[in-house]
């Protein structure tokens, strides 16, 4: 696939969908962190709402869910499913923030992206891509989240290698376009993958890029 294809996909997907940046650059990294946290294996309104409980039951800072009762963290996050686990994960990273980063991520996100990386996935429950979502949406780094929406768009449009892991993925769709549209490509990638590029029965006779996807069944 030629970078020329890449840019006119991009185009596409721009005159095709409004970009909402629900979540937009310099939002609180910790709040981005959790809500990233919460969301692993479960739907977008899930999260939302999972989200909204804690929020109204606590502030949402590392000192607060620290020393929360853990019983009433999980009771916030029910709706998300898995909520012991992430409950516990929310409060050991809570911990570790407090003790080591004085209650403060910005000296993670101050490093060089490939430090700060490495260093959020040190965090317990931090694979790479919450890590990425973190650094894209809140320090503007150089990478693009890979979840199962871009994961399976990018593949299909010849973005990606079919067999490709998270790694292989991010740094093939990354060598598309310029850093300074890494959020935009990571919105509308998602854009696509839920309005049409469905994981089944896919909607390729709609879909506004079914002519630059190798995968399309017209």
């Amino acid at each position: 696939m030629t970078k020329n294809r890449g840019e006119k996909i991009l185009q596409t997907l721009r005159k095709t969908f409004t970009l909402q940046r629900r979540i937009t650059f310099n939002r609180n990294p910790f709040k981005t962190l959790i809500v990233t946290i919460i969301s692993q294996n479960t739907t977008d309104r899930n999260t939302v709402k999972a989200f909204e409980n804690l929020s109204k039951q606590f502030p949402i800072k590392p000192e607060v869910l620290a020393n929360a009762k853990t019983s009433k963290i999980e009771e916030c996050l029910k709706v998300a499913g898995l909520y012991r686990n992430k409950a516990k994960t929310i409060q050991q990273v809570s911990r570790i923030i407090v003790e080591k980063f004085h209650g403060n991520l910005m000296s993670i996100l101050s490093m060089s992206f490939e430090e700060a990386r490495k260093t959020l996935i040190q965090l317990p429950g931090v694979g790479p891509k919450t890590a990425d979502v973190v650094l894209l949406f809140c320090a503007e780094k150089p990478t693009i989240p890979i979840d199962t929406h871009v994961n399976r768009v990018s593949k299909r449009l010849g973005l990606a290698p079919k067999n490709g892991d998270y790694e292989a993925v991010r740094k093939s769709i990354q060598s598309f376009y310029s850093p300074k549209f890494f959020l935009d490509v990571h919105v509308l990638l998602i854009s696509l993958g839920r309005n049409y590029c469905k994981a089944r029965n896919p909607l390729c006779k709609q879909c506004t890029v079914n002519m630059f996807c190798p995968s399309r069944k017209i």
